[in-house]
């Protein structure tokens, strides 16, 4: 995986500036974050991990310090490659001294002594990523004790908790600065989770077809994934062409792209000429936006039916049925032949069949034949009872136990782990009504509750024993989800998987971007047929948490391959290059799009921007009178008093904020 690099020059005795940003995290989600402010909005960054070696890992060959230097020397190279292409660099316009600029610090705990020592007086944002709710819960309230000012950044699985923090903080925040402008005081303090922010794309890569639903907070973005167009056609760009999909996406040697991949990487919001000059390239086009509906809960695998459908099982259910049927025919059959009134041939035959009734000896042939068939029929209904007394009694014993996968089950999804990641991917799964099969090895998983819950069938056991996936039915399965936290786990389910089944759609988690390229290279040109993906939690979360800290709205981050896109909600404000400008104008090819616009009054307008009603101008050009508008004319005029929802590159909207700063005049 990784080979050691040498520590970086951290001149521990220079302390640090005004204005810089702190990240505290022990795991791969804090150093992501730490690249992501310093190599993408060239800000200064301290990063306190803890000291030596991961105690649940002891043979890990690098401590979190040698990681991080690892994963700022391969950030620092590309800058510099792309430096030397483009002239671009990661902000400050000096990339060797961007990597000196990250202070690394080593602290187990996040203690008033460690953050006076990190500066926390004087920087503008904290980040609290730890993989313990409790522990950034502490860090939290230290840190708005020492300084109300600071923006707050905190990594929460728990949303009722992460809603009823952020309202306290707040809270704290007022009244240590009386008088606080609201739109400041609503940005002091975000939670965010990382399993939310990764969790819809990683359930879309178990979607077939090419239409996906991405859900960013309360809006939803229908994207479509579209072939490129045969010769004398034209492609239907929808609302915008968000993305063209990288040269080597048809080649089954070649990589997913990503932003070291050069000319062959996918384009992120590409003009018209680039989108007519890229043949045999597919596209991502945005085909609608709309406001979600209120967030319902998971559907069980048993679907709607009735209570019956719970308790009994359908081979039991099918011979009641037949049995019922039996029981009628013998009644018409009564009616028939002995002239008998319906009641009295109905009463009679219910009386032969429970054995009940007097032999018929003075009684015609037919009514003789009738009563013996009804004997034998009633001696069928004994093993129907006790086969649903029984079941019934089974079913109940077990209500509180795990599900099996059903017989016949197919064209469900696997997933395997049930950590945060995996609960969150099988909720989503959930919601959009696709059959999932969980597995899962440890019983006591923090998803095994919610699984039992909603009747997900569960398989407990180690992936990598044999017999384990064939008892998901991996077989019959339409993908595979490999989402525990340990690489090696996920890529041999995979493999297997795909022996398996060639064609499986497979999208594994994996932590290193050198790692998850080679593994996807070789089941590419292993299976050229099948769809294979890689995705890294904490490279889908990290752009989400670095704009929060920036004290933006973020809607959401999609991938793109291996680059991610970032919606995000902005005020027209202080952003010369929107303020003043029609929508065609404000475009900037390769960085940021304005797709829809909030035009109600600041004095009315609501602080979560994805909660205000739609409404559709229909192509006018006119300012619209209040809400959500998408669609926009491109002759529309952004007003100062607007706030827009943009889909931008990461850079891109780097360098929006960056032009803000620099146009807000100093006091």
């Amino acid at each position: 995986m990784l080979g050691f690099v040498p520590p970086l020059p951290q001149q521990p005795g220079r302390p640090p500036s005004s204005g810089h940003m702190i990240v505290c995290g022990d795991d791969a989600l804090a150093r992501r974050l730490a690249v992501e402010l310093r190599f993408i909005y060239g800000e200064r960054v301290t990063l306190l991990l803890p000291p030596g070696r991961d105690a649940n890992n002891p043979e890990t060959p690098l401590t979190q310090r040698g990681r991080a230097a690892a994963l700022f020397g391969r950030m620092s190279a590309a800058m510099n490659r792309a430096g030397n292409g483009s002239g671009t660099t990661g902000g400050s316009g000096d990339t060797n001294a961007g990597v000196e600029a990250v202070r690394i610090m080593e602290a187990p705990e996040p203690s008033d002594d460690v953050l006076e020592e990190a500066g926390i007086d004087r920087a503008a944002a904290l980040a609290l990523v730890y993989d313990d709710d409790e522990r950034n819960i502490r860090a939290a309230l230290t840190a708005r004790r020492l300084n109300p000012r600071l923006r707050l950044v905190i990594r929460l699985y728990n949303r009722k908790l992460g809603q009823h923090l952020e309202e306290l903080l707040d809270q704290a925040a007022a009244v240590a600065m009386p008088g606080i402008d609201p739109a400041l005081l609503d940005a002091s303090t975000t939670v965010l989770s990382d399993a939310d922010t990764a969790a819809p794309a990683l359930a879309a890569t178990a979607l077939t077809g090419s239409s996906k639903i991405i859900q960013a907070e309360g809006l939803l973005l229908r994207a479509a994934e579209r072939p490129p167009p045969r010769p004398g056609e034209h492609a239907d760009p929808g609302l915008c062409t968000l993305a063209l999909l990288s040269s080597t996406a048809n080649d089954p040697a070649g990589a997913e792209g990503s932003d070291s991949s050069g000319d062959e990487a996918p384009q992120l919001l590409p003009d018209e000429r680039a989108v007519a000059d890229a043949t045999g390239r597919g596209t991502v086009v945005l085909e609608a936006i709309s406001r979600a509906d209120p967030a319902r809960p998971a559907t069980r695998m048993g679907g709607r039916g009735a209570p019956l459908a719970q308790i009994f099982s359908r081979r039991l259910r099918w011979s009641a049925l037949g049995f019922a049927l039996a029981a009628v025919a013998l009644v018409i059959a009564s009616l028939l032949t002995t002239k008998d009134t319906a009641l009295h041939s109905a009463y009679l035959t219910v009386l032969d069949l429970l054995g009940m009734n007097d032999p018929a000896e003075g009684a015609s042939a037919a009514r003789q034949i009738i009563q013996i068939l009804s004997g034998i029929a009633g001696l069928l209904l004994l093993p129907l009872l006790i086969a649903a007394v029984l079941e019934a009694f089974g079913t109940l014993r077990t209500a509180s136990s795990l599900r099996r996968p059903p017989r016949g089950l197919g064209g469900h999804v696997v997933l395997l782990g049930l950590g945060k990641i995996g609960t969150r991917v099988l909720v989503r799964l959930r919601e959009l009504d696709i059959p999932v099969v969980v597995v899962e090895e440890d019983p006591e998983a923090r998803g095994i509750p919610l699984a039992r819950s909603l009747h997900v069938p569960t398989v407990i056991g180690d992936v990598t024993q044999e017999g384990v996936l064939e008892a998901a039915k991996i077989y019959r399965a339409r993908a595979l989800l490999a989402l525990t936290s340990i690489d090696t786990t996920n890529l041999e389910a995979a493999l297997y998987a795909r022996s398996v089944k060639p064609d499986l759609r497979v999208a594994l988690r994996l932590y290193d971007d050198e790692f998850a390229t080679a593994v996807y290279r070789t089941l590419r040109t292993a299976h050229p047929g099948a769809l294979t993906r890689s995705r890294s939690v904490s490279h889908l979360a990290a752009p989400s948490f670095a704009v929060a800290m920036m004290g933006r709205q973020i809607l959401g981050a999609v991938p793109v391959e291996r680059k991610v896109m970032l919606f995000a909600a902005l005020e027209v404000a202080g952003h010369p290059q929107l303020e003043g400008h029609t929508v065609e104008q404000a475009f900037r090819a390769g960085a940021w799009r304005v797709l829809a616009i909030d035009a109600t009054p600041p004095a009315d307008r609501n602080p979560d921007l994805a909660a205000l009603p739609p409404f559709d101008p229909e192509g006018d050009a006119t300012p619209p009178p209040s809400g959500l508008v998408w669609g926009l004319h491109p002759g529309y005029v952004l007003r100062a008093q607007d706030r827009v929802v943009i889909a931008a590159t990461r850079r891109g909207l780097a360098e929006l904020l960056r032009r803000q700063r620099s146009a807000v005049p100093r006091r």
